[in-house]
């Protein structure tokens, strides 16, 4: 349990569940250095065949440290375990909505319709090194498996 005034820049979100129901969490900022590590990875880590389910899930937790639930006794349960996660979060979509809003409050280029735009940069720039990549690696066995023939 934490209060308020030791939260970095709190901020009360509400956010909706698949079924409809909302809830308020507070979001806080990220100190610098665990900042830049869960920005760094955050993204990345959630690409379909590139990222690492695993990452990316733990980077998640180390967001979610950084949000709480207001209690009765005016002080707020950081959601600190997965445990905590699943008991506050009622499902999946209304976790990746506080996801959003984690993000949103912690980056300037996660905000206000932002997202997409860095994602879509980020997919552009992606999808150049993959081909770049693929193709060295082509260009590598079709060299390799010439030499094997001539031996």
């Amino acid at each position: 349990m934490g209060k308020r005034e030791h939260l970095i820049k709190p901020k009360d979100v509400t956010v909706k569940d698949i079924d409809g129901n909302e809830k308020v969490f507070v979001v806080s900022r990220f100190p610098a250095v665990a900042g830049r590590e869960i920005v760094s990875k955050y993204p990345l880590s959630a690409l379909p065949k590139l990222g690492d389910y695993a990452v990316n899930e733990e980077t998640m937790l180390k967001a979610m440290a950084y949000v709480g639930v207001p209690t009765v006794q005016d002080e707020i349960q950081m959601l600190t375990t997965r445990a905590l996660v699943d008991s506050h979060c009622t499902d999946f979509e209304m976790l990746m909505r506080l996801e959003a809003e984690v993000l949103g409050h912690n980056t300037s280029f996660f905000q206000q319709g932002k997202t997409s735009i860095f994602f879509a940069a980020l997919g552009k720039n992606l999808k150049g090194w993959i081909s770049s990549t693929l193709t060295d690696l082509l260009v590598e066995s079709s060299q390799a498996a010439k030499q094997r023939t001539k031996s």
